[in-house]
């Protein structure tokens, strides 16, 4: 029985992929217990020999997948084996050992705790963060805290955050499975994440559903990840922007209910002053983007939207609203 499941999606194009694997299955937890890589690639995908191993889970599936769907499925079979644990781990990121282990101490001392992340260091500039968890800005946009700042001491005790981001994250296993149940009938299909969300901010919209149940998510310095940020997003940057702004405005619909409509002018206004910053600098991908992102947004608006009170209070939102940060 795999105690703890470490779930990779990938669309098998990542040059980091192979690494992310090995430090995956170099991990032990708390009482040495082995990790379970569950790796999910379209069939076909490029595969390295090094990976072709007993010691991972391949699910192959018949076409790339969105994020979202990729992971559910790695999180059934992870379900499937028996797992308490079950991390996600982009296929572009190295963790560094003991990461597993210390999240999981934090979370069995922490049992009001449903997840707990570490601090992301940029691949190619180790002394810098690429993220310490979700919270949100003045805009009401999801940022990654303390991104491009130097990172805290890995001595420092662990802190409450907003969310967790699934870049690299350990959640507790039943509260991914209440996360499924009770959510099913908004999300349209099995699984913690929202399919119809594909990439980007279905962690976001996850964080919000978790939250709403009163669990907390946890970082824990001590945990370090490399990240070498997404290649395959930046290849296909118009779709990234429209997935990026669009997907925004769903979970804010989902999140906000109906207060969305009072947030509405702060929202849209941002994304105004985005769009007018990318006309000037000639960012023709983000341009387009973000208007194809506000088209999304109208049509899957009102599968999302709701009038009921606000998932989270907004008392609650505002300890995680930073004064700062860029999506």
């Amino acid at each position: 029985m795999a105690l703890i499941a470490a779930v990779v999606p990938s669309l098998g194009t990542s040059p980091h992929l192979e690494e992310a694997v090995r430090a995956l299955r170099r991990e032990r937890g708390p009482e040495g217990e082995p990790v379970q890589v569950v790796l999910v690639h379209p069939r076909g995908a490029r595969s390295p020999a090094a990976i072709q191993t007993a010691e991972v889970k391949h699910i192959a599936t018949e076409r790339a997948l969105g994020f979202a769907e990729a992971t559910n499925l790695g999180i059934t079979a992870a379900h499937e084996l028996g797992a308490r644990w079950i991390a996600t781990v982009n296929d572009d990121l190295r963790v560094t050992p003991g990461w597993a282990a210390s999240l999981i101490r934090a979370l069995e001392a922490n049992p009001d705790a449903c997840a707990a992340q570490g601090v992301h260091l940029r691949l190619d500039d180790p002394s810098r963060v690429d993220g310490c968890g979700l919270a949100w800005n003045r805009d009401w946009q999801a940022v990654q805290l303390r991104a491009g700042e130097l990172p805290p001491s890995p001595e420092d005790p662990e802190t409450e955050i907003f969310g967790v981001s699934a870049t690299a994250a350990v959640y507790r296993a039943a509260a991914l499975d209440r996360a499924g149940a009770l959510d099913a009938a908004l999300l349209d299909g099995p699984g913690p994440f929202d399919p119809r969300l594909g990439s980007y901010y279905e962690d976001v919209d996850l964080a919000c559903r978790l939250r709403a149940t009163g669990a907390r998510a946890l970082l824990v310095p001590e945990a370090r990840a490399l990240h070498a940020g997404s290649a395959t997003g930046r290849s296909m940057a118009l779709r990234r922007w429209r997935w990026i702004y669009g997907n925004r405005l769903l979970v804010l619909a989902r999140l906000l209910g109906r207060r969305f409509s009072r947030e509405a002018p702060r929202i849209l206004l941002r994304d105004v002053r985005d769009l007018a910053r990318a006309a000037v600098t000639g960012e023709v991908r983000r341009s387009g983007g973000i208007l194809a992102g506000w088209g999304r947004a109208l049509r899957r608006g009102p599968a999302f939207a709701h009038r009921g009170e606000p998932l989270v209070p907004l008392a609650a939102l505002e300890r995680f609203r930073i004064s700062s940060g860029h999506s």
